[in-house]
């Protein structure tokens, strides 16, 4: 009779899950803050299996050997610059299966003078409406605006926003120039004011994700400072983001 258990030199090892690679673009305009608010989210990325390389400069975008082993591009870049190779690297790396993820100008007002660059993300920064001329204090909180955050039909189904209700921000509120091939999680919308020259209401992606060849894009328009990104939706929104977008193991 065959017997079920093995001696001890054959008994099964456990392995653990292969280690995911992720690479951390930060720098730009120093107001957003990019060092502070991509350490808030090294945690969770590295206790869900992932070794982190930290670059200042989308240069490496251009280097072909180590974007083949990046499964996550977490990118807070916001306006700066970057080479044609640099984009196009980028581009290619998430056609084959990247991840690209990241929020408020660290990724929808990043290159803005690289057209290649927003079609791969699908929406651009356009402005964030001021503050009533009265109520504008002469600094950033100019732009500080309470605002909703509306989570769509298709996002109350989404891993990313699944069980995430409607929520209220103060802070930056983007409008954003997109296509329609971005699948739009949360929207926000821009009300008439007799101070703002528009004559109906703009309604604008708030969360969003796009699918490019093999690989998927997550962008959150919330994330001006780092209080911000702590308050628990807005938390809750980019890890999972993160998670989603990256290449999993069996890719």
């Amino acid at each position: 009779m065959p017997r079920n258990d093995a001696p001890d030199d054959q008994a099964p090892v456990a392995s653990s899950p292969p280690t995911r690679l992720a690479l951390i673009v930060r720098g730009g305009w120093e107001g957003h803050h990019p060092v502070a608010a991509t350490e808030l989210f090294l945690p969770v990325l590295r206790e869900s299996g992932f070794e982190i390389r930290i670059e200042e400069s989308p240069d490496v975008y251009a280097d072909a050997g180590v974007m083949r082993d990046v499964d996550l591009v977490v990118q807070c870049m916001t306006m700066s610059e970057i080479s044609r190779e640099a984009v196009f690297g980028l581009r290619d790396a998430v056609a084959a299966g990247t991840g690209l993820a990241g929020w408020h100008g660290g990724i929808a007002d990043s290159y803005r003078g690289s057209s290649d660059y927003l079609q791969l993300v699908g929406g651009q920064f356009a402005t964030h409406p001021s503050r009533a001329p009265e109520d504008r204090p002469g600094d950033e909180r100019d732009n500080f605006l309470p605002y909703r955050v509306e989570i769509s039909e298709a996002g109350r189904e989404h891993p990313i926003t699944a069980g995430v209700g409607d929520f209220e921000l103060t802070t930056e509120q983007y409008w954003v120039l997109h296509d329609d091939l971005i699948d739009v999680l949360a929207t926000t919308t821009h009300p008439v004011q007799p101070y703002h020259p528009w004559h109906r209401p703009i309604v604008s992606p708030a969360v969003w994700t796009r699918h490019w060849g093999e690989g998927r894009i997550f962008v959150a328009t919330p994330g001006h400072t780092p209080e911000v990104l702590e308050q628990a939706p807005v938390r809750t929104i980019i890890e999972r983001g993160l998670l989603w977008a990256a290449r999993t193991p069996s890719e």
